[in-house]
């Protein structure tokens, strides 16, 4: 097969930019590795930033008739003291609010969506094996699916398969490790009928987690200090849970759905970046080119944003070739400032909030000042709120419409 775009990893990443250039009437093809897109403990947290991408897309109504929930004001309890970290009914958009929905859904949406395109293709069972070389020049990937090996050729490779990319290792791209003190434990608890609560986050002496509504359960996240997990093992699933179950009264009953330790995902959290996203005819973006921590649950909303910014960068030029390596070095440049002040205040919670939240101890936890103090303002809740939900410098779609948009019969 030889494509003028070949894109690895069918992520929120891959799947905007596979849109984005078939609607562009780009020859593009999505390889995605598994038979679907169903994988739990991903992130489903769509913000602001990517409904306003959907809308423009004229995709909005159609995506918010999934089943989704709604999230509006970020309230927790610190160490026994009611918080309010952020208040998305201050954003001035037109849709102020977090909305939580499976991850596959929003891809299949995109996949469903992107079927007029004559010039989009989407592969899945094609794992990304190994990188097809011409000189210096990467030219496109070796794919095993269900009948063999296959050679993609293509002008331009784009690597979003994620924190483990292994095109980027083929590629030898290095890492900038930026580290994260924590882990996070994903389980989910049952939810009874009409069971609702305001409380986002919980942080007790030692002890910190983050309980999403999914309307039909819980879906939770306890955090851990990093390399911890064998310890907590260690104690029993028993006093894992009792922990949870003192912490967040509410889940009590759900929690007798974790009947092993099965049912109990590790997210090893990191927090990292390339330096260099390119090499000739091979461009990385989304978390394969930084990977985010969970603080503020941004991951696929940066994604999303990389997939606009490139197709707004890259498209026109690549109805007639291979942009240059400076060509695909712009998207890095547009979108490395954002990258690192979001890491940058990631880090921040993680070693002025997280890290002593989860110190071993038994003397009460005040809320730290800065969170008393937005607390108390509610227009700092519209900044927080901004931060979370807009981000840095978000994209707008200004990429290219082929005319008939390459629609298929």
């Amino acid at each position: 097969m030889k494509v003028r775009c070949c894109i690895v990893g069918g992520g929120p990443a891959g799947m905007m930019l596979g849109y984005l250039l078939g609607r562009a009437g780009i020859d593009v093809v999505v390889l995605e590795k598994h038979a679907d897109f169903f994988r739990d403990f991903r992130g489903d947290t769509v913000h602001p930033s990517t409904l306003q991408v959907m809308d423009e897309l004229g995709l909005i109504d159609g995506f918010l008739k999934l089943p989704h929930q709604k999230l509006q004001t970020m309230d927790g309890m610190f160490g026994g003291t009611s918080v309010r970290i952020a208040d998305l009914s201050r954003l001035d958009v037109k849709y102020p609010f977090i909305a939580f929905m499976p991850q596959w859904d929003f891809l299949n949406f995109l996949r469903e969506s992107g079927k007029r395109f004559a010039s989009l293709k989407v592969m899945m069972s094609a794992e990304a094996v190994d990188l097809i070389h011409d000189g210096n020049r990467i030219a496109g990937v070796k794919v095993k699916t269900p009948d063999g090996v296959v050679d993609i050729e293509a002008d331009l490779t784009v690597a979003c398969d994620g924190r483990h990319s292994l095109v980027r290792e083929r590629a030898g791209l290095p890492i900038e490790e930026i580290g994260a003190p924590m882990d996070v434990l994903w389980f989910r608890a049952g939810k009874r009928e009409n069971e609702s609560e305001s409380l986002f986050a919980r942080v007790d002496p030692g002890k910190m987690m983050v309980t999403f509504d999914r309307g039909s359960y819980w879906q939770c996240a306890y955090v851990i200090a990093k390399g911890q997990y064998d310890a907590v093992k260690a104690r029993g699933l028993p006093a894992l849970l009792d922990d949870i179950a003192r912490m967040a009264p509410i889940l009590e009953s759900g929690l007798s759905d974790v009947k092993s330790w099965d049912d109990v995902k590790l997210l090893t959290v990191a927090i990292n970046r390339l330096p260099r996203w390119t090499r000739p005819g091979l461009l990385c973006i989304g978390d394969a080119a930084h990977a985010m921590s969970p603080v503020g649950g941004v991951g696929v909303n940066l994604a999303v944003q990389d997939a606009v910014a490139t197709a707004n960068l890259l498209a026109s030029k690549l109805a007639s070739g291979c942009p240059s390596e400076d060509d695909l070095d712009a998207v890095r440049r547009r979108r490395a400032f954002p990258v690192r002040v979001t890491q940058r205040m990631q880090v921040v919670v993680q070693n002025n909030i997280i890290t002593s939240a989860l110190k071993p101890g038994n003397q009460p936890l005040q809320a730290p000042a800065v969170i008393r103090l937005i607390t108390a303002i509610p227009w700092l809740q519209g900044i927080t709120a901004r931060f979370v939900g807009l981000g840095v410098r978000p994209e707008h779609v200004q990429s290219p419409v082929a005319e008939g948009a390459g629609v298929s019969p």
